[in-house]
Order: structure tokens, then C-alpha cells, then sequence
């Protein structure tokens, strides 16, 4: 199917010295009996990431948080299994760091991935995690694929967005384990 003739995307030469324009759109309305530039609606923007504060195109977290992994291995000790992979502060980086990782659903078993705030290790030993407890939610492994990855990434919007009210200040993190029970 050809692109209709009624929406035209055309870049604007540069007017002046460190003031380029951006891309010009014009939109028009094709009618057989009406001259089609009659119908031309003209949007100029001039370079607007320039005019756009950048506070106001990233949407900041209360807490930085940091994605860990661990993959078991029998051999090394479970400290040295356990990695830091990333930290982020913004809703824009989490789905950066979300949409490139393995799902919880693809873990091989043995693995898990901890969601902690900035600071806190994922380990009871952790003075902030001594008096802490936890939610346990068992997911079938015939559903597995199907629930576990829509859980996990419910549970991560509802802690990084601070959904909990007056119980998120007591929220160190989540987990998500994989095993073959």
C-alpha cells in the first residue's frame, strides 16, 4: 500500500548558527476538488531537547535500586555466587534494564534475581534485613512461563513505585528464585 501524498516529513535547512531547526512536518488533507495545499497544517519546532529541562522528560524514583543475580554454584561460596548487574533511579532505566535481561521465566534453575534498595545487600546478614521477614508466593511448574514473569514484574512496578503506602519504608527488596521443586 503506497504512503498517501497527505502526510510530508521534510527537514528544514539550518537557519542560523547553533539554532537548527528540527524536522518539519505538514500534513494535508487530500480532497479531488480542493487544491491540497489549502489544507496544510505547519508544526516548527526549534530544537527541543534544548528547551526541555531533562527533569521533565525522566520520571525519577523515590529509591535507587539494584538488580542482583546469582547463579548457584556447589563449588563457590553463596556470596561469591551472588553479582551486582545494575543501579537505577529512574522509571526510564529500570525498563532499560528490564527489557534487556533474562525473564524470570528463563533463569536457569538455581537462579535468582534479587531487586534491593541502593545499599542493601540481598542477605539476612544485612543489618537491615536482620528484623525482616518475607512473602513467599510458589508459582506451579506448569505455569511457570505463563504466571511467573507477569508476577515478578508486577511485584518490581509495585515496590519501585512505592505502591506499599507506609509499608514501603520497611521493604528492603524482592526475589525471585527458580528451582525445580
Amino acid at each position: 500500500m503506497p504512503i498517501p501524498k497527505s502526510e510530508i516529513i521534510k527537514q528544514e535547512p539550518t537557519t542560523d548558527a547553533g539554532n537548527p531547526q528540527e524536522t518539519v512536518k505538514e500534513t494535508a488533507q487530500s480532497n479531488d476538488n480542493e487544491d491540497e495545499a489549502s489544507h496544510v497544517d505547519r508544526f516548527e519546532l526549534q530544537n527541543p531537547s534544548s528547551t526541555v529541562p531533562e527533569s521533565l522528560t525522566r520520571h525519577p524514583l523515590q529509591c535507587r535500586w539494584a538488580l542482583w543475580y546469582l547463579k548457584a554454584d556447589r563449588n563457590k561460596d553463596w556470596e561469591d555466587c551472588l553479582k551486582q548487574v545494575a543501579v537505577f533511579d529512574t522509571v526510564e532505566d529500570f525498563w532499560a534494564l528490564y527489557n534487556h535481561i533474562q525473564t524470570a521465566s528463563g533463569l536457569n534453575w538455581g537462579s535468582d534475581y534479587y531487586l534491593f534498595k541502593e545499599g542493601i545487600k540481598p542477605m539476612w546478614e544485612d543489618e537491615n534485613n536482620v528484623k525482616g521477614g518475607r512473602w513467599l508466593v510458589v508459582v506451579d511448574k506448569q505455569k511457570r512461563t505463563q504466571l511467573l514473569d507477569h508476577y515478578w514484574l508486577e511485584l518490581l512496578m509495585a515496590i519501585i513505585g512505592e505502591q506499599f503506602e507506609e509499608h514501603g519504608e520497611h521493604i528492603c527488596g524482592a526475589v525471585v528464585n527458580v528451582r525445580q521443586k
